[in-house]
């Protein structure tokens, strides 16, 4: 079993918003997928990295997905349609190998 998390953005360059249809057309993508989602979109997280020689900062939210499998051609076509969607260089999708209890 894998646990799938992508990072999402709170907002775009300019600091405009993203509507909430956005997260929860995805939310219903992945429902439909995988049987599933959870999105941690309360509090939102806070990503830093460096970039340039200096600090950059997003607000983000995290959907999750369990899925036995990965099939990496589309999840690499889904971050690109989100790195449209959203505007940005580069989304983090990222997975790792998980055991349920």
């Amino acid at each position: 079993m894998h646990l799938v998390q992508i990072l999402l953005p709170l907002r775009d360059k300019t600091g405009s918003q993203f509507h909430s249809t956005q997260y929860d057309r995805l939310a219903r993508e992945f429902t439909e997928m995988f049987g599933g989602v959870t999105a941690f979109t309360r509090s939102p997280a806070q990503g830093r990295w460096k970039g340039s020689g200096t600090t950059h900062h997003d607000d983000i939210i995290v959907l999750e997905v369990m899925t036995a499998e990965i099939d990496r051609a589309w999840w690499a076509d889904l971050r690109t349609r989100l790195e449209n969607e959203f505007r940005q260089e580069e989304i983090v999708i990222r997975v790792q190998p998980i055991e349920l209890l």
